[in-house]
């Protein structure tokens, strides 16, 4: 049976609610290199790294096409998925630390 590969995408937050988008192929690794300020210019500037939603998907076409879309979307539509799943925007990832493991996939979950 071949690999199954795993991509996120992700909406990371700061305490002041400034958003950033991302996609990845290790979710806790990524998130990890946010919080260590590894991450990007912008999310090391602006001290993003509050895991506040993310998606899976089996493949990386699906996974950026669906960054892609939340970059295009306004403000109000981001903080509107996220309060769906998460209305008090707690850090998804609190407690992480290297060695822990990937959430699991949920291939079946409905897209907006």
């Amino acid at each position: 049976m071949p690999k199954v590969h795993g991509y996120w995408v992700y909406i990371l937050s700061s305490r002041s609610k400034t958003l950033y988008v991302g996609v990845t192929n290790s979710l806790v690794h990524r998130v990890l290199q946010h919080r260590d300020g590894k991450g990007s210019v912008f999310t090391t500037r602006y001290r993003v790294a509050r895991l506040v939603h993310f998606e899976s998907f089996q493949y990386i076409q699906d996974a950026i096409a669906r960054e892609k879309d939340w970059k295009d979307w306004r403000r109000e539509r981001k903080v509107a998925l996220i309060e769906k799943g998460n209305p008090s925007w707690s850090d998804l990832a609190e407690g992480w630390t290297r060695g822990v493991e990937t959430p699991q996939y949920d291939w079946k979950r409905a897209r907006e």
